[in-house]
Protein backbone atom coordinates (compact mmCIF):
# COMPACT_ATOMS: atom_id res chain seq x y z
CA UNK A 1 0.00 0.00 0.00
CA UNK A 2 2.90 2.27 0.59
CA UNK A 3 4.57 1.80 -2.34
CA UNK A 4 1.24 1.97 -4.20
CA UNK A 5 1.10 5.68 -2.54
CA UNK A 6 4.38 6.45 -3.07
CA UNK A 7 3.97 5.48 -6.73
CA UNK A 8 1.02 7.96 -6.86
CA UNK A 9 2.80 10.87 -5.74
CA UNK A 10 5.62 10.36 -7.72
CA UNK A 11 3.64 9.92 -10.75
CA UNK A 12 1.75 13.26 -9.79
CA UNK A 13 5.01 14.91 -9.65
CA UNK A 14 6.10 13.62 -12.91
CA UNK A 15 2.92 14.91 -14.84
CA UNK A 16 2.93 18.19 -12.88
CA UNK A 17 6.81 18.67 -14.25
CA UNK A 18 5.59 17.79 -17.95
CA UNK A 19 2.54 20.07 -17.84
CA UNK A 20 4.94 22.73 -16.40
CA UNK A 21 7.46 22.20 -19.59
CA UNK A 22 4.86 21.96 -22.25
CA UNK A 23 3.12 25.53 -20.77
CA UNK A 24 6.28 27.00 -21.49
CA UNK A 25 6.13 29.44 -24.96
CA UNK A 26 10.26 29.57 -25.09
CA UNK A 27 12.76 27.10 -24.87
CA UNK A 28 10.78 23.78 -25.04
CA UNK A 29 8.53 23.94 -28.31
CA UNK A 30 10.74 21.34 -29.61
CA UNK A 31 8.87 18.83 -27.31
CA UNK A 32 6.09 19.24 -29.17
CA UNK A 33 7.36 18.05 -32.73
CA UNK A 34 5.40 14.44 -33.73
CA UNK A 35 8.31 11.63 -35.26
CA UNK A 36 7.71 12.90 -38.73
CA UNK A 37 9.59 15.84 -37.93
CA UNK A 38 12.54 13.44 -36.52
CA UNK A 39 12.69 11.42 -40.15
CA UNK A 40 12.57 14.73 -41.61
CA UNK A 41 15.76 15.42 -39.41
CA UNK A 42 17.12 12.10 -40.62
CA UNK A 43 16.40 12.73 -44.36
CA UNK A 44 18.33 16.21 -43.96
CA UNK A 45 21.78 14.51 -43.19
CA UNK A 46 21.45 11.59 -46.04
CA UNK A 47 20.23 14.34 -48.44
CA UNK A 48 23.00 16.20 -47.02
CA UNK A 49 25.44 13.55 -48.24
CA UNK A 50 23.72 12.83 -51.06
CA UNK A 51 24.17 16.21 -52.31
CA UNK A 52 27.81 15.95 -51.46
CA UNK A 53 28.83 13.14 -53.53
CA UNK A 54 26.36 14.39 -56.77
CA UNK A 55 28.33 17.85 -56.30
CA UNK A 56 31.52 16.45 -55.95
CA UNK A 57 30.68 13.99 -58.95
CA UNK A 58 30.03 16.91 -60.93
CA UNK A 59 33.15 18.72 -60.10
CA UNK A 60 34.98 16.08 -60.93
CA UNK A 61 33.14 15.74 -64.11
CA UNK A 62 33.89 19.44 -65.39
CA UNK A 63 37.22 19.36 -63.51
CA UNK A 64 37.92 16.50 -66.13
CA UNK A 65 36.39 18.02 -68.93
CA UNK A 66 38.57 20.99 -68.63
CA UNK A 67 41.61 19.15 -68.25
CA UNK A 68 40.76 17.14 -71.11
CA UNK A 69 40.01 19.95 -73.31
CA UNK A 70 42.62 22.05 -72.57
CA UNK A 71 45.13 18.86 -73.23
CA UNK A 72 43.51 18.71 -76.64
CA UNK A 73 44.19 22.63 -76.89
CA UNK A 74 47.81 22.29 -75.86
CA UNK A 75 48.71 19.08 -78.24
CA UNK A 76 47.49 21.33 -81.30
CA UNK A 77 49.76 24.11 -80.37
CA UNK A 78 52.41 21.50 -79.71
CA UNK A 79 52.13 20.21 -83.24
CA UNK A 80 51.30 23.77 -84.43
CA UNK A 81 54.57 24.51 -82.93
CA UNK A 82 56.29 21.50 -84.55
CA UNK A 83 55.08 22.49 -88.16
CA UNK A 84 56.53 25.90 -87.83
CA UNK A 85 59.89 24.62 -85.96
CA UNK A 86 59.99 21.97 -89.36
CA UNK A 87 59.51 24.71 -91.89
CA UNK A 88 61.81 27.18 -89.99
CA UNK A 89 64.29 24.47 -90.46
CA UNK A 90 63.92 23.84 -93.82
CA UNK A 91 64.31 27.76 -94.59
CA UNK A 92 67.37 27.47 -92.24
CA UNK A 93 68.58 24.95 -94.24
CA UNK A 94 67.80 26.39 -97.44
CA UNK A 95 69.25 29.42 -96.28
CA UNK A 96 72.44 27.42 -95.70
CA UNK A 97 72.66 25.53 -99.02
CA UNK A 98 72.28 28.91 -100.52
CA UNK A 99 75.18 30.34 -98.68
CA UNK A 100 77.25 26.61 -99.55
CA UNK A 101 76.64 27.43 -102.93
CA UNK A 102 77.26 31.11 -103.07
CA UNK A 103 80.84 29.68 -101.03
CA UNK A 104 81.43 27.78 -103.92
CA UNK A 105 80.89 30.22 -106.79
CA UNK A 106 83.24 32.75 -104.52
CA UNK A 107 86.22 29.82 -104.85
CA UNK A 108 85.50 29.65 -109.00
CA UNK A 109 85.57 33.16 -108.94
CA UNK A 110 89.03 33.47 -107.28
CA UNK A 111 89.91 30.65 -109.62
CA UNK A 112 89.03 32.31 -112.65
CA UNK A 113 90.58 35.66 -111.73
CA UNK A 114 93.99 34.19 -110.58
CA UNK A 115 94.06 32.60 -113.88
CA UNK A 116 93.26 36.29 -115.59
CA UNK A 117 95.92 37.68 -113.45
CA UNK A 118 98.56 34.76 -114.59
CA UNK A 119 97.01 35.64 -118.29
CA UNK A 120 98.02 39.11 -117.83
CA UNK A 121 101.48 38.21 -116.37
CA UNK A 122 101.82 36.36 -119.54
CA UNK A 123 100.63 39.07 -121.80
CA UNK A 124 102.69 41.48 -120.21
CA UNK A 125 106.05 38.93 -120.41
CA UNK A 126 105.30 38.57 -124.20
CA UNK A 127 104.87 42.32 -124.91
CA UNK A 128 108.41 42.62 -123.92
CA UNK A 129 109.80 40.00 -126.09
CA UNK A 130 107.25 40.50 -129.46
CA UNK A 131 108.50 42.75 -132.28
CA UNK A 132 104.90 41.54 -134.32
CA UNK A 133 102.69 44.70 -134.30
CA UNK A 134 99.55 42.43 -134.65
CA UNK A 135 100.63 40.32 -131.43
CA UNK A 136 101.29 43.43 -129.62
CA UNK A 137 98.10 45.16 -130.10
CA UNK A 138 96.46 42.02 -129.06
CA UNK A 139 98.68 41.51 -126.09
CA UNK A 140 97.81 45.07 -125.08
CA UNK A 141 94.12 44.80 -126.13
CA UNK A 142 94.40 41.61 -123.31
CA UNK A 143 96.66 44.09 -120.88
CA UNK A 144 94.11 46.81 -121.39
CA UNK A 145 90.46 44.75 -121.40
CA UNK A 146 91.30 44.30 -117.04
CA UNK A 147 88.93 46.45 -115.72
CA UNK A 148 87.93 45.13 -112.60
CA UNK A 149 91.00 43.50 -111.17
CA UNK A 150 93.57 45.43 -109.25
CA UNK A 151 97.12 44.59 -110.57
CA UNK A 152 100.67 45.86 -109.27
CA UNK A 153 103.36 44.91 -111.74
CA UNK A 154 106.66 44.53 -109.72
CA UNK A 155 110.56 44.21 -110.60
CA UNK A 156 112.70 41.91 -108.57
CA UNK A 157 113.65 44.56 -106.06
CA UNK A 158 109.66 45.59 -105.17
CA UNK A 159 110.02 48.87 -107.75
CA UNK A 160 106.08 49.64 -109.25
CA UNK A 161 106.60 48.74 -113.09
CA UNK A 162 102.62 49.27 -114.25
CA UNK A 163 99.72 48.99 -112.45
CA UNK A 164 95.86 49.03 -113.17
CA UNK A 165 92.33 49.77 -111.21
CA UNK A 166 94.64 51.05 -108.39
CA UNK A 167 94.71 54.76 -107.38
CA UNK A 168 98.77 55.01 -106.98
CA UNK A 169 101.18 57.70 -106.87
CA UNK A 170 103.99 56.16 -108.73
CA UNK A 171 105.79 59.15 -107.75
CA UNK A 172 105.39 59.17 -104.41
CA UNK A 173 104.95 55.43 -104.07
CA UNK A 174 108.02 54.43 -106.26
CA UNK A 175 107.94 50.81 -104.36
CA UNK A 176 105.51 48.13 -102.90
CA UNK A 177 106.16 48.43 -99.61
CA UNK A 178 103.71 49.28 -96.01
CA UNK A 179 100.18 49.00 -95.95
CA UNK A 180 100.24 48.89 -99.99
CA UNK A 181 101.95 46.13 -100.06
CA UNK A 182 100.54 44.46 -97.30
CA UNK A 183 96.89 45.10 -99.43
CA UNK A 184 98.28 42.86 -102.16
CA UNK A 185 99.68 40.41 -100.64
CA UNK A 186 96.50 38.43 -100.00
CA UNK A 187 97.05 36.05 -102.41
CA UNK A 188 100.57 34.82 -103.66
CA UNK A 189 101.86 36.86 -106.12
CA UNK A 190 102.42 35.76 -109.61
CA UNK A 191 106.15 35.66 -110.86
CA UNK A 192 107.19 35.67 -114.71
CA UNK A 193 110.42 35.98 -116.27
CA UNK A 194 111.53 37.98 -118.47
CA UNK A 195 115.08 36.17 -119.45
CA UNK A 196 117.21 34.20 -117.43
CA UNK A 197 117.96 36.60 -114.45
CA UNK A 198 115.25 39.04 -114.98
CA UNK A 199 111.95 38.33 -113.26
CA UNK A 200 108.94 40.46 -112.63
CA UNK A 201 105.90 40.12 -109.66
CA UNK A 202 102.25 40.65 -110.57
CA UNK A 203 100.43 41.20 -107.39
CA UNK A 204 96.62 41.19 -107.20
CA UNK A 205 93.79 41.59 -104.92
CA UNK A 206 89.90 40.76 -105.16
CA UNK A 207 88.27 42.22 -108.09
CA UNK A 208 85.27 45.18 -107.01
CA UNK A 209 82.91 42.76 -108.36
CA UNK A 210 83.87 39.93 -106.15
CA UNK A 211 84.35 42.24 -103.26
CA UNK A 212 80.63 43.23 -103.60
CA UNK A 213 79.62 39.26 -103.94
CA UNK A 214 81.68 38.64 -100.49
CA UNK A 215 79.66 41.60 -98.69
CA UNK A 216 76.87 40.18 -99.74
CA UNK A 217 78.03 37.10 -98.58
CA UNK A 218 78.59 38.60 -95.02
CA UNK A 219 75.07 39.85 -95.10
CA UNK A 220 73.59 36.83 -96.31
CA UNK A 221 75.54 35.12 -92.88
CA UNK A 222 74.09 37.75 -90.67
CA UNK A 223 71.05 37.59 -91.49
CA UNK A 224 71.18 33.43 -91.39
CA UNK A 225 72.43 34.43 -87.57
CA UNK A 226 69.67 36.61 -87.78
CA UNK A 227 66.67 34.09 -88.03
CA UNK A 228 68.78 31.68 -85.72
CA UNK A 229 68.53 34.07 -83.02
CA UNK A 230 65.28 35.09 -83.78
CA UNK A 231 63.10 32.49 -85.22
CA UNK A 232 59.57 33.18 -85.62
CA UNK A 233 58.17 29.89 -83.68
CA UNK A 234 59.20 31.74 -80.30
CA UNK A 235 60.41 28.76 -78.99
CA UNK A 236 62.90 27.45 -77.10
CA UNK A 237 65.70 25.96 -79.99
CA UNK A 238 69.40 24.62 -79.86
CA UNK A 239 71.16 23.82 -82.93
CA UNK A 240 74.12 21.66 -82.41
CA UNK A 241 76.21 18.86 -84.26
CA UNK A 242 74.83 15.44 -84.54
CA UNK A 243 77.04 13.91 -81.57
CA UNK A 244 74.95 16.83 -79.43
CA UNK A 245 77.97 18.52 -77.31
CA UNK A 246 79.09 21.05 -79.52
CA UNK A 247 76.42 23.70 -79.59
CA UNK A 248 76.40 25.60 -83.10
CA UNK A 249 73.88 28.33 -81.68
CA UNK A 250 70.36 28.78 -79.45
CA UNK A 251 67.44 31.14 -79.07
CA UNK A 252 64.73 31.73 -76.14
CA UNK A 253 67.20 30.24 -73.57
CA UNK A 254 66.99 31.02 -70.20
CA UNK A 255 70.71 33.22 -69.66
CA UNK A 256 71.40 31.36 -66.51
CA UNK A 257 71.24 28.05 -68.38
CA UNK A 258 72.81 29.70 -71.59
CA UNK A 259 76.23 30.82 -69.11
CA UNK A 260 76.56 27.55 -67.75
CA UNK A 261 77.90 25.14 -70.30
CA UNK A 262 77.20 22.36 -68.17
CA UNK A 263 73.88 23.59 -67.86
CA UNK A 264 73.17 24.31 -71.61
CA UNK A 265 74.02 20.32 -72.47
CA UNK A 266 71.94 19.06 -70.07
CA UNK A 267 69.04 21.60 -71.64
CA UNK A 268 70.09 19.74 -75.08
CA UNK A 269 69.97 16.14 -73.94
CA UNK A 270 65.93 17.31 -72.36
CA UNK A 271 65.51 18.80 -75.16
CA UNK A 272 66.38 15.73 -77.41
CA UNK A 273 64.24 13.24 -75.58
CA UNK A 274 61.57 15.60 -75.56
CA UNK A 275 60.77 16.21 -79.17
CA UNK A 276 62.92 13.98 -81.67
CA UNK A 277 65.82 16.54 -83.77
CA UNK A 278 65.38 18.06 -87.04
CA UNK A 279 67.94 17.43 -89.13
CA UNK A 280 69.57 20.13 -91.65
CA UNK A 281 72.55 20.12 -93.92
CA UNK A 282 74.88 22.92 -93.80
CA UNK A 283 78.19 23.61 -95.57
CA UNK A 284 80.61 22.29 -92.51
CA UNK A 285 78.43 19.01 -92.28
CA UNK A 286 75.04 18.04 -90.79
CA UNK A 287 73.41 19.96 -87.65
CA UNK A 288 70.60 18.92 -85.16
CA UNK A 289 67.37 21.57 -84.76
CA UNK A 290 66.59 20.86 -80.84
CA UNK A 291 63.48 22.59 -79.13
CA UNK A 292 61.04 22.15 -76.56
CA UNK A 293 57.69 23.72 -75.68
CA UNK A 294 57.20 27.24 -75.86
CA UNK A 295 56.83 29.31 -72.60
CA UNK A 296 53.35 30.11 -73.55
CA UNK A 297 52.46 26.25 -74.03
CA UNK A 298 53.92 25.26 -70.94
CA UNK A 299 51.74 28.03 -69.27
CA UNK A 300 48.32 26.49 -71.27
CA UNK A 301 49.53 22.70 -69.92
CA UNK A 302 49.70 23.73 -66.50
CA UNK A 303 47.38 26.70 -66.06
CA UNK A 304 44.57 24.88 -65.59
CA UNK A 305 45.77 22.76 -62.54
CA UNK A 306 46.66 26.44 -61.25
CA UNK A 307 43.34 27.26 -61.99
CA UNK A 308 41.63 24.77 -60.14
CA UNK A 309 44.13 24.99 -57.47
CA UNK A 310 43.21 28.68 -56.75
CA UNK A 311 39.34 28.10 -57.00
CA UNK A 312 40.03 24.78 -54.46
CA UNK A 313 41.79 26.98 -51.97
CA UNK A 314 38.84 29.56 -52.16
CA UNK A 315 36.65 27.24 -52.13
CA UNK A 316 37.93 25.31 -48.67
CA UNK A 317 38.71 29.05 -47.22
CA UNK A 318 34.96 30.35 -47.90
CA UNK A 319 33.91 26.62 -46.90
CA UNK A 320 36.01 27.14 -43.73
CA UNK A 321 34.34 30.48 -43.44
CA UNK A 322 31.24 29.69 -43.65
CA UNK A 323 31.07 26.71 -41.44
CA UNK A 324 32.62 28.36 -38.65
CA UNK A 325 30.41 31.27 -39.00
CA UNK A 326 27.71 28.28 -38.68
CA UNK A 327 28.98 26.64 -35.95
CA UNK A 328 29.78 29.87 -34.23
CA UNK A 329 25.56 30.64 -34.98
CA UNK A 330 24.60 26.75 -33.67
CA UNK A 331 27.01 27.94 -30.55
CA UNK A 332 24.61 30.47 -29.67
CA UNK A 333 21.72 28.90 -30.17
CA UNK A 334 22.81 25.69 -27.93
CA UNK A 335 23.54 28.42 -25.32
CA UNK A 336 20.90 30.43 -25.43
CA UNK A 337 18.66 27.35 -25.48
CA UNK A 338 20.44 25.38 -22.73
CA UNK A 339 20.26 28.39 -20.03
CA UNK A 340 16.71 29.57 -21.32
CA UNK A 341 15.89 25.78 -20.10
CA UNK A 342 17.82 25.94 -16.81
CA UNK A 343 16.11 29.21 -16.53
CA UNK A 344 12.86 27.72 -16.80
CA UNK A 345 13.39 24.48 -14.88
CA UNK A 346 14.73 26.72 -11.64
CA UNK A 347 10.99 28.06 -10.64
CA UNK A 348 9.41 24.21 -10.72
CA UNK A 349 12.09 22.82 -9.14
CA UNK A 350 12.18 24.88 -6.01
CA UNK A 351 8.72 24.68 -6.04
CA UNK A 352 8.71 21.07 -5.47
CA UNK A 353 11.25 21.03 -3.60
CA UNK A 354 8.90 23.18 -1.00
CA UNK A 355 6.09 20.36 -1.54
CA UNK A 356 8.64 17.72 -0.40
CA UNK A 357 8.66 19.49 2.90
CA UNK A 358 5.03 20.17 3.19
CA UNK A 359 4.28 16.41 2.45
CA UNK A 360 7.55 15.73 5.63
CA UNK A 361 5.55 17.55 7.62
CA UNK A 362 1.89 15.61 6.80
CA UNK A 363 3.99 12.15 7.69
CA UNK A 364 3.93 11.12 4.24
CA UNK A 365 6.37 7.73 3.94
CA UNK A 366 9.89 9.20 4.78
CA UNK A 367 11.31 6.51 1.77
CA UNK A 368 8.79 8.07 -0.83
CA UNK A 369 10.18 11.68 0.30
CA UNK A 370 13.90 10.21 -0.04
CA UNK A 371 13.01 8.93 -3.44
CA UNK A 372 11.90 12.10 -4.30
CA UNK A 373 14.24 14.14 -3.52
CA UNK A 374 17.16 12.12 -5.32
CA UNK A 375 15.16 12.93 -8.88
CA UNK A 376 15.19 16.30 -7.37
CA UNK A 377 18.68 16.70 -7.07
CA UNK A 378 18.96 14.63 -10.45
CA UNK A 379 16.93 17.74 -11.81
CA UNK A 380 18.79 20.45 -10.13
CA UNK A 381 22.27 18.45 -11.81
CA UNK A 382 20.44 18.92 -14.68
CA UNK A 383 19.90 22.51 -14.73
CA UNK A 384 23.13 22.85 -13.81
CA UNK A 385 24.06 21.38 -16.84
CA UNK A 386 22.61 22.96 -19.09
CA UNK A 387 23.58 26.41 -17.10
CA UNK A 388 26.91 25.77 -17.95
CA UNK A 389 26.26 25.27 -21.81
CA UNK A 390 27.81 28.26 -23.30
CA UNK A 391 30.00 29.25 -20.46
CA UNK A 392 33.79 29.03 -19.55
CA UNK A 393 34.33 25.79 -18.62
CA UNK A 394 35.59 25.15 -14.52
CA UNK A 395 37.41 21.87 -15.03
CA UNK A 396 38.95 20.66 -11.48
CA UNK A 397 41.27 17.45 -11.07
CA UNK A 398 39.03 14.95 -10.71
CA UNK A 399 39.62 11.06 -10.17
CA UNK A 400 38.21 9.71 -13.88
CA UNK A 401 37.61 6.46 -12.35
CA UNK A 402 35.34 7.12 -9.31
CA UNK A 403 33.72 9.43 -11.61
CA UNK A 404 32.95 6.48 -14.17
CA UNK A 405 32.12 4.48 -11.66
CA UNK A 406 29.38 6.68 -9.94
CA UNK A 407 27.43 7.72 -12.78
CA UNK A 408 27.78 4.11 -13.82
CA UNK A 409 26.47 2.88 -10.62
CA UNK A 410 23.12 5.43 -10.47
CA UNK A 411 22.29 4.64 -14.14
CA UNK A 412 22.39 1.11 -13.66
CA UNK A 413 20.13 1.21 -10.75
CA UNK A 414 17.49 3.20 -13.42
CA UNK A 415 17.83 0.65 -15.81
CA UNK A 416 16.60 -2.39 -16.69
CA UNK A 417 17.68 -5.63 -14.56
CA UNK A 418 18.51 -7.28 -18.04
CA UNK A 419 21.36 -4.67 -19.26
CA UNK A 420 24.50 -5.94 -17.16
CA UNK A 421 27.34 -3.76 -16.64
CA UNK A 422 31.18 -4.35 -16.39
CA UNK A 423 34.33 -1.98 -15.58
CA UNK A 424 37.95 -2.59 -16.62
CA UNK A 425 39.72 -0.23 -14.70
CA UNK A 426 43.98 0.51 -14.71
CA UNK A 427 45.63 -0.89 -11.35
CA UNK A 428 46.35 2.84 -11.03
CA UNK A 429 43.23 3.44 -8.90
CA UNK A 430 44.14 6.95 -9.07
CA UNK A 431 44.13 8.42 -12.31
CA UNK A 432 43.75 12.50 -12.21
CA UNK A 433 42.11 14.19 -14.99
CA UNK A 434 41.04 17.93 -15.62
CA UNK A 435 37.37 17.54 -15.83
CA UNK A 436 33.54 19.31 -15.05
CA UNK A 437 31.83 16.57 -13.39
CA UNK A 438 28.65 17.69 -14.11
CA UNK A 439 29.15 18.02 -18.11
CA UNK A 440 31.19 15.11 -17.91
CA UNK A 441 28.48 12.87 -15.92
CA UNK A 442 26.30 14.02 -19.02
CA UNK A 443 28.06 12.51 -21.31
CA UNK A 444 27.96 9.24 -19.96
CA UNK A 445 24.37 9.74 -19.30
CA UNK A 446 23.73 10.04 -22.98
CA UNK A 447 26.28 7.19 -24.28
CA UNK A 448 24.50 5.07 -21.51
CA UNK A 449 20.96 5.71 -23.05
CA UNK A 450 21.88 5.37 -26.69
CA UNK A 451 23.83 1.96 -25.63
CA UNK A 452 20.59 1.09 -23.90
CA UNK A 453 18.11 1.90 -26.90
CA UNK A 454 20.58 0.07 -29.36
CA UNK A 455 20.14 -2.95 -27.41
CA UNK A 456 16.45 -2.79 -26.77
CA UNK A 457 16.41 -2.88 -23.40
CA UNK A 458 18.53 -6.02 -22.75
CA UNK A 459 22.60 -6.74 -23.20
CA UNK A 460 25.45 -5.61 -22.09
CA UNK A 461 27.28 -2.51 -21.73
CA UNK A 462 31.57 -2.77 -20.78
CA UNK A 463 33.01 0.41 -19.97
CA UNK A 464 37.55 -0.09 -20.43
CA UNK A 465 39.45 2.44 -19.39
CA UNK A 466 43.46 2.77 -20.07
CA UNK A 467 46.02 5.07 -19.82
CA UNK A 468 49.00 6.83 -21.58
CA UNK A 469 52.00 8.82 -20.59
CA UNK A 470 49.81 12.12 -21.57
CA UNK A 471 46.13 10.62 -22.04
CA UNK A 472 43.25 8.57 -20.88
CA UNK A 473 41.60 6.39 -23.08
CA UNK A 474 37.88 5.61 -22.41
CA UNK A 475 35.90 2.92 -24.56
CA UNK A 476 32.08 2.36 -24.18
CA UNK A 477 31.35 -0.58 -25.18
CA UNK A 478 28.17 -2.76 -26.19
CA UNK A 479 26.49 -5.33 -28.46
CA UNK A 480 23.27 -3.52 -29.70
CA UNK A 481 22.51 -3.36 -33.02
CA UNK A 482 25.75 -1.28 -34.53
CA UNK A 483 26.08 1.34 -36.68
CA UNK A 484 26.70 1.07 -40.24
CA UNK A 485 30.29 2.99 -41.44
CA UNK A 486 28.58 5.27 -43.48
CA UNK A 487 26.98 6.92 -40.55
CA UNK A 488 29.93 7.02 -38.01
CA UNK A 489 30.27 11.11 -38.99
CA UNK A 490 26.99 11.94 -38.84
CA UNK A 491 25.51 10.30 -35.67
CA UNK A 492 27.56 13.39 -33.87
CA UNK A 493 25.48 15.81 -36.04
CA UNK A 494 22.63 17.84 -33.93
CA UNK A 495 19.09 16.04 -34.87
CA UNK A 496 20.20 12.88 -36.71
CA UNK A 497 18.65 9.83 -35.17
CA UNK A 498 17.46 6.58 -36.25
CA UNK A 499 14.87 5.65 -33.42
CA UNK A 500 11.26 6.72 -33.55
CA UNK A 501 11.38 8.45 -30.11
CA UNK A 502 14.58 10.35 -30.24
CA UNK A 503 15.85 13.97 -31.38
CA UNK A 504 19.25 13.20 -32.25
CA UNK A 505 20.60 15.22 -29.58
CA UNK A 506 22.48 13.08 -26.94
CA UNK A 507 25.68 12.47 -29.29
CA UNK A 508 25.68 15.84 -30.74
CA UNK A 509 26.25 16.99 -26.92
CA UNK A 510 28.74 14.59 -25.80
CA UNK A 511 31.05 15.32 -28.62
CA UNK A 512 30.81 19.39 -27.90
CA UNK A 513 31.46 18.51 -24.08
CA UNK A 514 34.12 16.57 -25.07
CA UNK A 515 35.70 18.69 -27.85
CA UNK A 516 34.78 22.19 -27.28
CA UNK A 517 34.47 22.33 -23.14
CA UNK A 518 37.27 19.49 -22.50
CA UNK A 519 39.82 19.73 -25.21
CA UNK A 520 39.39 15.87 -25.96
CA UNK A 521 37.89 13.76 -28.81
CA UNK A 522 35.30 11.30 -29.70
CA UNK A 523 34.82 9.00 -32.13
CA UNK A 524 32.84 5.47 -33.24
CA UNK A 525 36.31 3.21 -32.48
CA UNK A 526 34.64 0.35 -34.22
CA UNK A 527 31.13 -1.21 -35.07
CA UNK A 528 29.24 -3.92 -36.52
CA UNK A 529 25.83 -4.16 -37.68
CA UNK A 530 24.27 -6.99 -35.27
CA UNK A 531 27.28 -6.88 -33.08
CA UNK A 532 27.73 -3.58 -31.36
CA UNK A 533 29.50 -0.55 -30.93
CA UNK A 534 32.08 0.87 -29.53
CA UNK A 535 32.41 4.96 -28.72
CA UNK A 536 35.62 6.25 -27.39
CA UNK A 537 36.76 9.20 -25.51
CA UNK A 538 40.45 10.55 -25.83
CA UNK A 539 41.04 12.87 -22.49
CA UNK A 540 44.45 14.89 -21.46
CA UNK A 541 45.33 13.85 -17.99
Amino acid sequence: MVCRKRANIQNTFIHSVIDFIQSKPLGFVIFAHSSANKKTALNIYRNKKRWKIILGLVAIVIVSISLWYSNILARQIALDEGRNITIWAEAIQNRAQLIHYTQAFFEEIKTEERKRVELLAEAYRRIGVTDDSDELYFLLKIFSSNETIPVIITDSEGRITEFNNVDVDVEREKFLEGELKEEFSVYEPVLFRLDARDFMYVYYKDSKTFTQLRDYLEDLEKSFLAEVLGNSASVPVIITDTTLRHVVAYTNIDPAISRDNKALLNQVQEMASENRPIEIQFSAGPRLVLYKSSYLLTQLKYYPFFQFGVIAVFIIIAYLLFSTARKSEQNQVWAGLAKETAHQLGTPLSAIMAWIEILKMKGVDEETTTEMEKDVERLQVITERFSKIGSAANLQPVNILSEIQNNASYLQTRTSKKIKLKTTFPENSNLIVPLNKQLFGWVIENLWKNSTDAMSGTGNIEIVVSEEPRQVIIDFCDNGKGISKSSFSSVFNPGYTSKQRGWGLGLSLARRIIEDYHRGKIFIKTSELGKGTVFRIVLRK
